[in-house]
């Protein structure tokens, strides 16, 4: 399999999710929320991947215990993805330069089809 890509999942409340996964096999973006239908985590899949070459996408923030990350933002500006928590702000902003380089990539992997 090819990386960067998305992968959709479910999770542990049965909703459908998505991880960004890059070049070294660590996911730098996850969905902000779960979605209850396939469909509306492909469009978001989609939403990141028309978004995330742009700086105005990005919204850079600190968590209460003074850790760093960032969200990606949808058209209607709510947050669509979520990064990791950094320990320094550098490292932050390489992850968005992460992102931005990696999150246009039209490779997909649906994990919920799967089968044990």
């Amino acid at each position: 399999m090819s990386y960067p890509r998305y992968e959709i999942f479910k999770d542990q409340r049965n909703e459908f999710r998505f991880n960004l996964i890059d070049t070294n096999y660590k996911v730098i973006l996850t969905a902000s929320e779960g979605y209850t239908s396939k469909q509306n985590c492909i469009d978001a899949v989609g939403i990141c991947q028309r978004n995330s070459p742009y700086d105005k996408n990005y919204d850079s923030r600190t968590t209460v215990n003074n850790k760093y990350y960032f969200t990606l933002r949808s058209d209607n500006g709510r947050d669509i993805g979520r990064s990791e928590d950094y320990n320094t702000s550098s490292s932050r902003d390489e992850g968005i330069k992460n992102v931005k380089r990696d999150g246009s990539t039209k490779t997909v992997v649906d994990k919920t089809l799967v089968t044990v």
